[in-house]
């Protein structure tokens, strides 16, 4: 989320005129995020998301809402987008898209303050997305996919600066590395895609919503509890097992893991933060604008993610590894033996 395109107050209350929001209060831009420009409008009738997709093609923000009535419709907690007086749930606004939502209600606690009850009923929730994505048919296209950060990364990398050639080092061999060792053959349906304590909305304990889907797909599944993985269990500089374990045990309270998806997972951790590393160098090292626009956020953070990923680095690995080793059951999938 980010501000980007500026709006006027003239314009906002046009928006919120043709949507039938009521007469508008207040308006604030919403800083923290990358690419697309978010406010936050409130109304004599409540309070709402506006959203301005910078990037995304008719038909990406068409498929995106449609994953999101669907979700809905099963009643999973995300945004409820609206639809204007004229029958559309998105206008063009100077050749981007604008769409507007029912604004959820809570808190984004910041990864610090998260207890374990939190962190367990994310896992849950995200498993429970998981879960309903099975019955989406609609196909929606991985634009984070490895093939795709490969050619990212191959137009970001002659625009790195000779001074951190160390992390080009680096990125070139994960890249090698990857490419013979991801597993492409392991469960997929629809993921979030960047599951981070930002996006997640809590009352108290109650998780009671999850928001921006900018980058859900179809894709591994296992690849999304590995992003939240990287976005959940990691504080201080470390990975923290006391974060790792409920995170996982909310998840698989719905949906176990299978024996490949666990063999997989220390690998999935490592293209999640090639990924966000090479997607944050793009979208903020290397993109050139006014810094009052946005927040910024440090592809060093992922970069040290996959340093200690790489066992390069000490960061707490040691501990999550084992946990992976034997978090599978192997009991459950052994035949028993009738009784002589």
């Amino acid at each position: 989320m980010a501000i980007y395109t500026h709006l006027t107050k003239k314009e906002v209350a046009k928006t919120a005129e043709e949507f039938g929001l009521g007469d508008l209060v207040s308006f604030t831009g919403i800083r923290n995020g990358s690419v697309n420009t978010h406010y936050l409008l409130e109304t004599k009738r409540g309070r709402f998301f506006l959203k301005i997709d910078e990037i995304k093609s008719e038909v990406e923000v068409k498929q995106e809402l449609e994953l999101l009535f669907y979700l809905r419709k099963q009643g999973f907690s995300c945004l409820q987008p609206l639809r204007s007086k004229k029958g559309r749930y998105y206008h063009d606004f100077h050749g981007k898209y604008l769409s507007v939502s029912k604004y959820v209600e809570g808190v984004e606690l910041p990864a610090e303050k998260l207890t374990p009850a939190h962190i367990e009923i994310a896992g849950h929730t995200l498993a429970d997305l998981h879960l309903i994505g099975r019955g989406y048919k609609k196909g929606i296209d991985n634009r984070f996919g490895f093939t795709k950060i490969l050619s990212m990364y191959r137009d970001v990398r002659a625009q790195i600066p000779s001074h951190l050639k160390h992390i080009v080092r680096v990125l070139d061999d994960e890249v090698v590395y990857l490419e013979n060792y991801l597993d492409n053959n392991l469960p997929k349906g629809i993921i979030h895609g960047d599951l981070f304590p930002d996006n997640v909305k809590f009352k108290g304990s109650r998780l009671v919503g999850i928001v921006d889907f900018e980058a859900a797909c179809r894709g591994k599944l296992i690849y999304d509890l590995a992003t939240a993985v990287n976005a959940f269990c990691y504080l201080g500089g470390r990975y923290r097992i006391e974060r790792f374990e409920p995170l996982i045990t909310g998840y698989e309270r719905l949906r176990p893991l299978s024996l490949p998806e666990w063999d997989s997972f220390p690998n999935e951790l490592r293209f999640s933060a090639l990924r966000f590393t090479i997607t944050r160098i793009k979208d903020f090292y290397l993109r050139k604008v006014d810094e009052s626009q946005r927040t910024y956020k440090d592809f060093k953070e992922f970069f040290d993610r996959l340093l200690i990923l790489r066992r390069e680095k000490d960061g707490g690995m040691e501990e999550i590894l084992l946990a992976m080793a034997t978090g599978y059951d192997y009991r459950k999938y052994q035949k028993s033996k009738p009784s002589k």
